[in-house]
């Protein structure tokens, strides 16, 4: 794998506009980093992936591998909920977690989001206005708080 991301571009995507090799492709990224990286054995395919609302944000390599990824839901309450967000270890520290939270945050900019938060990266996520909301909790053995950030007032 090459760590030269493809123009740094990032992908968003419905589900059912994915075609099967792209979805696997983030999957993997996933489930390399989630379930194998940092050890946690929970269940990765957990539904929402399919959900008709559900949007995929990703970052491919200039060889084919998916970089970073995140993925982005929508509750029936119209929040919005971002999670997964992940980088291949090879490609930490280029900013590509950054460029992933900005199109997210871009495109729910008039409605409230939140996320669960692994508390190493809560500083990240305050960059982009989310804030604690809650108490520490731990979530497959690794300590998260969620967040939220409010919409910002249309003009």
């Amino acid at each position: 794998m090459t760590l030269q991301p493809l123009a740094t571009a990032v992908h968003r995507a419905y589900t059912a506009d994915l075609d099967a090799e792209d979805f696997y492709r983030m999957l993997r990224l996933r489930v390399d980093v989630f379930v194998v990286e940092q050890e946690c054995p929970y269940p990765e395919l957990d539904g929402r992936d399919l959900e008709e609302t559900t949007r995929h944000f990703w970052i491919d390599s200039a060889d084919g591998y998916v970089l970073g990824y995140l993925r982005l839901l929508e509750d029936p309450d119209g929040t919005f909920r971002i999670g997964r967000v992940c980088t291949a270890k090879s490609a930490r520290g280029l900013g590509l977690g950054r460029k992933l939270m900005r199109a997210a945050v871009a495109e729910v900019q008039h409605a409230p989001a939140v996320l669960a938060a692994q508390t190493y990266a809560k500083e990240f996520y305050r960059s982009f206005g989310f804030v604690e909301e809650g108490e520490e909790y731990l979530e497959d053995g690794i300590p998260h708080v969620d967040m939220r950030r409010e919409p910002r007032r249309r003009a």
